[in-house]
């Protein structure tokens, strides 16, 4: 018995690392911008009378998340003028993306949605795309700075500061448009973002190191480019460029993955769909199913943030302890089954206990299986294509949801809402299938980085 608990003890000692302690802010600098793009916006337009159709919509600004893998290989190669030279390749994207989100934000709080809702979608792409970029750049960083062994206590404390902005964007937004306005909330959102920019300025770059296996590929890719030497000389440099940010990384990716590669894609692409189908929906259906903006913010937001939080914390012990694909799969099972306890809410009506009781199961599911999914991701990623690579990842991990979840207010309106949940929660069984499969083949790490 002893021992068991110390090795849970050992386990959970890996927060204590400086470089996990400081992945609490620049999580809480990737987490505070999304919320203000998806839900909190979806609330604010349903508060000003938009109809619940033309809310769906503004769901697919999510898109912007799912397709940053479009520019990730820019944001790992391409140096910016003077910054990159004083800050380093990952921090000096991180404080552009960081400053072009506080300033966009402060755009939409400037916007009334009633009068100005083409600016305000706009502006939200903008914020979305920013906020992508960032997260292109702070995944790098994240997965570069620490070994593998510590990757779960990284996922782990980024959740933490995630969901710890997911929370003041959310229940702070709501308390703030309570007692003043939303134009006001999403001006101190704005400011909030500070955090974010002292933290790149603070933290130290990683090291980029490339194992010999992979530079042995690059060579061999730069040498099959030689052979065209007798193209203009912008044409060469522009193929060699295009060879080693864009082609490389996937060829990496499928050639040490081979046929499993499509199924892990596949996986990522389906885990999350449950939870990001209803997501989108969840502050339309706490308002009209009848509570109050404070109730929501109390309740499913800071009650929901310390459940997220809990669960975020067992996520990260877990891995450590049980392992990825264990703990994937506990996620994946958890996510699914309590999406029917929203089914439950909407046949009981605005019940408070019932809300806490089905936040509560839900943020406790998102927190072990975004850990899960998160480190078994940045297990995946070569750190010599990190940004590429895992923006392949998380792009994948969000694009089938957002585009499906666009539609969420349609399927609403068709079926109400009991049904709808029953539907996001059958969304989920894909994802349980994929990692059984998974489970029984030998699993596949990136190579290890050279010394």
């Amino acid at each position: 018995m002893r021992a068991t608990l110390a090795g849970w003890w050992r386990a959970a000692a890996v927060y204590r690392h400086p470089r996990v302690a400081a992945m609490l802010f620049l999580g809480f600098s990737a987490g505070l911008p999304f919320l203000l793009v998806f839900s909190t916006l979806s609330a604010w337009l349903r508060d000003q009378g938009i109809e619940r159709s033309t809310i769906g919509f503004f769901g697919w600004v999510g898109i912007m998340f799912s397709i940053k893998v479009l520019w990730a290989p820019i944001v790992d190669r391409l140096p910016l003028p003077v910054l990159t030279r004083a800050l380093g390749k990952r921090r000096s994207w991180m404080l552009v993306a960081q400053v072009s989100i506080a300033l966009g934000v402060t755009a939409m709080a400037a916007t009334d949605p009633t009068a100005g809702l083409t600016r305000l979608a706009l502006l939200a792409v903008f914020v979305a795309f920013a906020s992508a970029t960032q997260d292109v750049a702070i995944d790098a960083w994240r997965v570069e700075a620490v070994e593998v062994e510590r990757q779960g206590a990284m996922a782990a404390s980024y959740i933490f500061g995630y969901r710890l902005a997911l929370l003041v964007a959310g229940a702070g937004s709501f308390y703030i448009a309570d007692f003043a306005s939303w134009a006001t909330a999403y001006r101190v959102m704005g400011g909030l973002m500070v955090v974010g920019i002292v933290t790149t300025l603070l933290v130290a770059e990683p090291d980029h190191r490339v194992s010999p296996a992979t530079r042995e590929m690059e060579q061999r890719m730069a040498d099959a480019i030689a052979r065209f030497a007798h193209l203009p000389g912008p044409v060469q440099r522009l193929a060699a460029w295009f060879s080693g940010a864009v082609a490389a990384p996937f060829l990496e990716f499928f050639r040490r993955n081979g046929t499993a590669a499509l199924v892990i894609l596949a996986l990522v692409g389906l885990y999350k769909v449950s939870d990001l189908i209803m997501g989108i929906m969840a502050n339309p259906f706490y308002i009209d199913l009848g509570f109050s903006k404070s109730e929501i913010a109390t309740v499913a937001k800071v009650f929901g943030f310390a459940m997220t939080i809990t669960g975020t914390a067992i996520g990260g012990v877990l891995v450590a302890r049980i392992g990825l694909m264990r703990s994937l799969l506990t996620g994946a099972v958890m996510v699914a089954t309590t999406n029917l306890l929203f089914m439950v809410l909407a046949v009981v009506g605005p019940d408070l206990w019932m809300l806490a009781v089905t936040i509560s199961a839900d943020n406790l599911s998102v927190g072990v299986s975004s850990v899960a999914l998160i480190a078994y991701l940045s297990s995946l990623t070569n750190r010599a294509y990190t940004a590429t690579q895992y923006a392949l990842f998380s792009s994948l991990m969000t694009l089938p949801g957002q585009f499906i979840g666009g539609f969420s207010g349609v399927v609403v309106d068709a079926i109400g809402y009991a049904n709808f949940f029953v539907y996001a929660a059958c969304a989920g069984l894909p994802a349980i299938g994929l990692v059984l499969y998974l489970m029984r083949r030998p699993p596949v790490v990136a190579e290890p980085p050279a010394a």
